[in-house]
């Protein structure tokens, strides 16, 4: 018990100074407990006195929620080193967690607590945490993916622990300017995080460069990487906090320099050599994906790649070897999931480990480490599979060079067994791509090098099966596995959606927070006028929300009983952002020149962002706001058709755009979306998907049938079948609206100050025969939007389609995901806190 002093803020928001008895260690679940420790954390954590800010009363908060994690964060902790079970360590360089507070807060079900607590201070829940910004860890999807699954682990109690990098700027902060994108830093650590708790004491050593020395000791060959530089890896955990027992942990990496300051050229006047080795060694955690359009680009994300698996790697072991003696019973205590190729350095890092360290006999080493790793691909395309230049890693990493060839060599005698004379079967298994410039091909080695491989939607395993890794399949069909994405309804649905989630709960209970097939229920309700209008009341409240923040952030006015059409998220030509906006110069050419022409008023809503490198992408988001700037000041079309394109997309934002949508385009030209989770998110909101058949819309069409979705477009068969014989040029000329639109773009209509903008856009669809087959599929996507449009004017059969998609989005949780991978590939069980 201790003596301290709380802030009373009373009711009129001014501060009095209360003495109170004493603050017991242990905290409290109580609006009087909550109270009492967000005074304490203001006067003794962040030492204020009568002049506090808005962001002082956040972090207060923040610590005395916190403080309550904690203690369930230490259970956790001992419970798995206690019973001494398998853990999963799932390795991605991105974790789009958001903003912590309000989901942490109702994932301890102190929701109605922090609500009254703050009250009483005359602070307003909603707004405090809604200053807290977002944790700068991610890009797209494969972020909030891995946020998702974060999440699911905590709550299905799954001893786990997520690692990653702690950048200390996020991919960028995306400003427009003059239609284009502008990036800033994103310095979301500037103020401090009241989450994170660094440990020095897990520092760990990390390698580049030098040479490798063959050293034969006692008649034993043994390897030795030496005159190498090191910097040194420090880690930073948050608690992830489950809606059960657990609360997991997400290590984050930062990198050091292993001698920070050298006095010696201070005290000679050279003051910026002084600390060019901080400076060096500090850029490999500084920023998200640095450019790879130069040589040094492409270098420093090899170094941020390894510098992550090194970090972890040893982290992992040294946690195994405190509960564990030996090597044999690694895979049974250990499982590295890798998501996507970033970590797949993990399976060399871990043959030189048991190798060269440990002594292991290789193909002890061997056996161990693909029995305790397993790799998720979310790459459909051939040349977006990564590969690193074997000139660089041989320069950067010469041993695990080394490791690769002996791996390959192995491999390729097996192969070459199996197969005698099929040489072109070895180029494409071959772990080294010899074709020009040599390359590692990572995805290779994490098939061979692991125990699993899986893809992350039926349509995309199939794809891996049947083209992109079918040696691979032929050889070991048992290795490959689909586990279908999935998102956490406590924070795309409880949390962004609080009514929805009231409405649903008063009728069904609150089961579904947990167990999400439970939705299913309410499609007892298909009929019910009075719940299908409730429904729709909640839906009109988002879009008014969403219609200010569009008018408060970009001055464009929304009607909010206009379709909110949405497409949100990276900006990449496969997604087909173009494709809309094709789209929305042929409707306002026919509102401008059609007087039969009356479509139900549309708002069409993007936010997107490019990267940095990717000149194309960048472009399109100027071409939307061009297409935007006429759109929205012509007043023959005002009340008719509105554009808007949000800056700076992040998981905040998508909080407050998705439960406002109805009209989700998930558009990406079939074959070539591994899955999507954003189709997940809309659908379990009530949007409607207007979709092709590709990534996890075929298994949204399984769910809720032809008669609840708006499909267009060619399979991925089609596809296939069109692509040699397709004339982009031809498409354009036998379509006239088409034709117009393109004309338009082409005649400068919505680039008049700069001619000629968007040439390289008109080149790419007619004379680089439109890779991506836009003009194939916009006709099928223009009548798709006329059935959108047409049932949407029946506003009863359109809440009741809403209804269906929202009950039937149980499949797509991310607890089922982590029960399939739990299941079938890591072969672990939940934990049982009461054992």
């Amino acid at each position: 018990m201790v003596e301290c002093t709380n802030i009373i803020f009373g009711k009129t928001g001014k501060m009095e100074k209360k003495t109170t008895k004493k603050r017991d260690i242990r905290v409290e679940n109580t609006v009087a407990g909550l109270k009492q420790d967000f005074a304490w954390h203001l006067r003794y954590t962040l030492a204020k006195g009568d002049k506090v800010t808005m962001r002082d009363n956040y972090s207060a908060f923040a610590y005395a929620i916190r403080d309550r994690v904690v203690e369930k964060w230490l259970e956790t902790t001992e419970t798995y080193t206690r019973q001494n079970v398998r853990r999963v360590y799932y390795l991605s360089l991105e974790f789009l967690i958001g903003r912590l507070l309000g989901n942490n807060v109702i994932n301890l079900k102190l929701d109605r607590e922090a609500t009254e607590a703050l009250k009483e201070y005359g602070l307003d829940w909603n707004q405090l945490r809604d200053f807290e910004v977002d944790a700068g860890l991610g890009n797209g999807g494969l972020g909030r993916l891995a946020a998702c699954f974060l999440d699911s682990l905590s709550t299905l109690d799954i001893a786990s622990m997520g690692y990653g990098l702690r950048y200390d700027y996020g991919i960028f902060r995306q400003k427009i300017v003059d239609g284009q994108q502008v990036e800033e830093p994103d310095a979301w650590l500037k103020d401090g995080y009241p989450w994170e708790l660094a440990r020095p004491e897990y520092t760990i050593p990390v390698q580049f460069g030098g040479h490798v020395e063959c050293i034969t000791e006692n008649g034993r060959t043994r390897w030795h990487w030496v005159g190498s530089e090191q910097v040194q890896g420090m880690p930073y955990d948050l608690p992830i906090v489950g809606y059960n027992n657990a609360v997991n942990t997400l290590r984050l990496w930062s990198a050091r320099a292993a001698d920070e300051f050298d006095l010696a050229d201070f005290n000679k006047g050279s003051y910026v050599e002084a600390v060019e080795t901080k400076v060096l060694a500090e850029n490999l955690t500084k920023v998200l994906y640095p450019n790879d359009n130069t040589m040094a680009g492409k270098e420093l994300r090899l170094r941020q790649q390894y510098f992550f698996v090194a970090c972890s790697v040893q982290d992992i072991l040294r946690r195994y070897l405190e509960t564990n003696k030996g090597w044999a019973n690694l895979p049974d205590k250990v499982f590295i999931h890798l998501n996507e190729t970033h970590p797949a350095l993990v399976i060399p890092e871990l043959m030189r480990i048991l190798v060269d360290q440990e002594g292991l006999a290789w193909d002890e080493a061997w056996d161990i480490t693909r029995r305790a790793t397993g790799y998720t691909n979310h790459t459909i395309m051939q040349e977006a599979l990564e590969k690193w230049p074997v000139a660089m890693m041989q320069r950067l990493l010469p041993r695990h060079l080394q490791i690769i060839y002996e791996i390959n060599g192995r491999f390729l005698q097996q192969i070459s067994a199996m197969y005698p004379g099929d040489n072109e079967r070895l180029s494409r298994m071959s772990l080294i791509d010899e074709r020009g410039e040599r390359y590692v091909r990572m995805a290779n080695m994490c098939i061979v090098g692991s125990c699993s491989t899986n893809g992350v939607a039926e349509l995309h395993s199939q794809i891996l099966k049947d083209s992109l890794f079918k040696d691979f399949y032929e050889l070991w069909p048992e290795k490959f596995h689909n586990v279908t994405n999935g998102i956490t309804q406590r924070r795309w649905l409880l949390k962004a959606n609080p009514a929805l989630a009231q409405l649903i709960t008063e009728d069904i209970g609150e089961g579904w927070i947990c167990h999400l097939d439970e939705l299913k229920k309410l499609e007892k309700h298909v009929k019910d006028k009075g719940f299908l209008d409730a429904l729709a009341k909640i839906k009109l409240s988002n879009k008014k929300a969403l219609a200010k923040i569009v008018k408060d952030t970009v001055g464009v006015d929304f009607d909010p009983a206009a379709i909110f059409d949405v497409q949100v998220k990276r900006l990449h030509e496969y997604k087909r952002q173009l494709m809309l906006a094709l789209y929305i110069i042929i409707m306002y050419n026919r509102l401008l020149n059609d007087p039969k022409y009356d479509p139900a008023p549309h708002a069409f809503i993007f936010a997107a962002k490019a990267a940095p490198g990717y000149h194309m992408a960048k472009l399109i988001i100027r071409l939307i706001h061009g297409i935007a700037g006429v759109v929205n000041s012509n007043p023959r079309v005002r009340g008719k058709l509105a554009v808007a394109f949000l800056p700076d997309y992040r998981v905040s934002l998508a909080e407050r755009i998705i439960p406002a949508a109805e009209v989700s385009e998930q558009i990406s030209l079939a074959g070539t979306e591994a899955s999507g989770t954003g189709n997940m998110k809309f659908m379990m909101n009530g949007a409607l998907t207007l979709g092709t058949f590709d990534g996890a819309n075929v298994e949204i069409n399984q769910e809720v049938g032809d008669a609840n979705m708006f499909l267009f477009g060619l399979r991925t068969p089609e596809v296939a079948a069109l692509r040699p014989k397709y004339i982009s040029r031809d498409w354009y000329l036998k379509d006239p609206e088409i034709r117009l639109a393109i004309d338009m773009i082409k005649s400068n209509v919505f680039s008049l100050l700069a001619p000629g903008l968007f040439d390289p856009i008109v080149r790419s669809l007619l004379d680089y025969n439109d890779y991506y087959m836009l003009l194939a599929d916009l006709r099928s996507y223009i009548e798709a939007q006329e059935r959108v449009d047409k049932t949407y004017r029946n506003a009863a059969k359109w809440n009741a389609m809403s209804l269906v998609n929202i009950a039937r989005s149980g499949r797509f949780t991310s607890d089922r995901s982590i029960e399939d991978y739990a299941r079938d590939i890591w072969h672990v069980k939940p934990v049982d806190f009461n054992a």
